[in-house]
């Protein structure tokens, strides 16, 4: 289904939504519950599928119940060849491998790494893989095919990343969230380059969301294999991040660049083509 002018037209509508919709959850959070419960983890889930309420809202009025099922379908459509998979699923766990390998080559020392078991993270994507529908339908499903249609797929996997990443800041307020006190500036380095892999595993598999939820779901349960933070928050806006932060913003741009590249040169042919 391609998409239509009155579709196009609905992107402010979608990201000025979904960050009113997001951030009632994630404020009052960041600002009066100071401590990890069931009403802050709620309240946080609750957020966090803002984007895909909202681009289910907008396509139910702008396209009706075909165009509803239409995205919903790309999130159970999968039988795409092996590699994809294992693309969804080893990619950030291999640029983290890959900047421990750094680490030790420029420093003569490994980083730290997780505590987490290995055997444990297969579980965790595959668990969490679901729970990602609830961010890919609004920031790939929704959004990104319409931002490619205007401005082409690699400035636009660009602008969602910065999107995306703005719209996280409320949760580097919480004080029990993983993100607390950490280099914000950082942390948008980072998704926005992800965002661009994001869109180039989408572009190749036929714009399934089945594949950038299990990449979405494998980033959030394999990025602490060796992790970024420091252990002495640098404070929100704050650049005085690790040395594993900045290879690991390195590692992820010169993966970008080479998704940026591709996706350049093969624009022409697929102009005018996505659709949802």
């Amino acid at each position: 289904m391609i998409v239509g002018a009155k579709a196009q037209g609905s992107l402010p509508v979608f990201f000025t939504a979904t960050f009113a919709v997001a951030w009632v959850f994630f404020i009052p959070v960041a600002a009066a519950i100071p401590h990890s419960g069931v009403l802050g983890s709620m309240l946080v889930t609750l957020g966090a599928f803002a984007p895909s309420l909202v681009a289910l809202a907008l396509t139910a009025r702008d396209e009706g119940q075909p165009g509803v099922r239409a995205l919903l379908a790309r999130t159970v459509q999968g039988g795409m060849a092996a590699r994809w998979y294992l693309f969804a699923v080893g990619y950030t766990a291999a640029v983290k491998l890959c900047v421990a390998l750094l680490h030790r080559a420029l420093t003569g020392a490994w980083p730290r790494f997780g505590t987490l078991p290995l055997y444990v993270i297969p579980f965790a994507i595959a668990i969490s893989t679901p729970v990602q529908a609830g961010e890919e339908i609004g920031w790939r499903g929704y959004a990104l095919p319409r931002l490619a249609r205007r401005i082409g797929l690699a400035p636009a996997s660009l602008v969602l990343g910065v999107i995306w990443a703005l719209w996280h800041l409320p949760l580097f307020f919480v004080r029990w969230a993983d993100t607390y006190g950490q280099s914000f500036p950082m942390y948008a380095l980072q998704v926005t380059a992800l965002s661009v892999a994001f869109a180039w595993l989408w572009v190749r598999t036929g714009r399934s969301l089945l594949l950038t939820m299990l990449l979405h779901a494998a980033v959030n349960n394999s990025k602490d294999i060796v992790p970024s933070a420091s252990a002495i928050a640098p404070g929100t806006f704050g650049l005085n991040a690790s040395l594993v932060a900045w290879l690991t913003v390195a590692v992820f741009w010169a993966c970008a660049a080479f998704f940026l590249g591709w996706m350049a040169r093969t624009e022409s042919p697929r102009a005018g083509t996505y659709g949802v």
